[in-house]
């Protein structure tokens, strides 16, 4: 276990996290984009992979300023929300009610990710660690925007589930 002593501690703690948790969402979004049936949905969740798998280089990149190579920390909240994901992936449901369900799976991830690369951002920022920031940063502005686009999608998946 680390010590925190300091902020820079918390912060590595945190970027380990959440480079743990950018690796489990390259596993577990093929199987959502696999299991929905709308195509704008899976064709969302593959474009999303695809920024997941640059949100991973942009967390290595980050940890360039701490001087430590970047490892991983088992994030164990994604874990939860992937365990749960699939769970709910295994019930039996309408193709348009299982598209809502990973809407919602989908989006308590990516609110779990944009708190998260926000408090990163705050801290990179007190800790004059600019190059961590604008990386950082970056992936905060495509999850929000991923979050957005959810929120869109499930305008129409939510109607179309409730008839």
């Amino acid at each position: 276990m680390t010590k925190m002593k300091t902020l820079a501690d918390a912060f590595l703690d945190e970027l380990q996290d959440v480079l743990s948790a950018e690796k489990q969402l390259t596993k577990a979004i093929p199987k959502m984009a696999k299991k929905a049936s709308c195509e704008k949905l899976t064709k969302a969740l593959e474009d999303h992979l695809e920024q997941t798998k640059e949100h991973v280089k942009r967390v290595e990149k980050a940890f360039e300023e701490t001087g430590k190579p970047a490892r991983v920390k088992k994030c164990a909240a994604m874990a939860g929300l992937i365990e749960e994901a699939e769970s709910m992936m295994g019930e039996e449901a309408d193709p348009d009610v299982m598209d809502a369900i990973i809407i919602a799976l989908a989006q308590k991830v990516e609110h779990y990710e944009i708190a998260t690369y926000g408090t990163l951002c705050t801290w990179a920022k007190k800790l004059g660690y600019t190059n961590s920031k604008e990386q950082l940063g970056q992936n905060l502005d495509d999850e929000e925007k991923a979050d957005k686009h959810l929120t869109k999608l499930s305008k129409a998946i939510n109607t179309a589930a409730i008839e």
